[in-house]
């Protein structure tokens, strides 16, 4: 019998009751990073509204690295902005020396805004 074309490149088959199904496997990623939160909300997005991306990463083999450093961006943003949003408005480590309970209340404020421009320019973009 002649050999097929995927038979040809490497490829191999496996019989499974009456039929021959080609071996396939994703091809391995080196030294894969972990992923964190930011990750791991952009890897939801990309598998809900970004499906042929989500694909094309995830066949070359190329996900897990797109994705440990969309993570690694958004956390260096979102600190960033978290220190110049907290030096603008003046909340200083005074403030929580003296009052605790305000300090809380506006850090949590000001995480809250920076999680969100966070998630408009590069988690759900």
């Amino acid at each position: 019998m002649a050999k097929t074309i995927f038979e040809e490149t490497g490829g191999t088959y496996v019989r499974q009751g009456d039929y021959n199904l080609p071996c396939l496997s994703l091809p391995t990623e080196k030294g894969s990073k972990p992923v964190g939160v930011w990750g791991q909300r952009h890897l939801r997005y990309l598998k809900q509204h970004r499906k042929v991306l989500y694909t094309n990463l995830l066949t070359s083999g190329k996900l897990n690295s797109y994705l440990a450093d969309i993570d690694k961006q958004a956390e260096d943003m979102f600190l960033r902005l978290v220190e110049q949003i907290a030096n603008r408005e003046g909340v200083t480590e005074q403030l929580k020396a003296e009052n605790q309970i305000e300090w809380v209340g506006r850090m949590n404020n000001i995480r809250s805004r920076a999680m969100e421009i966070v998630n408009a320019e590069l988690i759900y973009s």
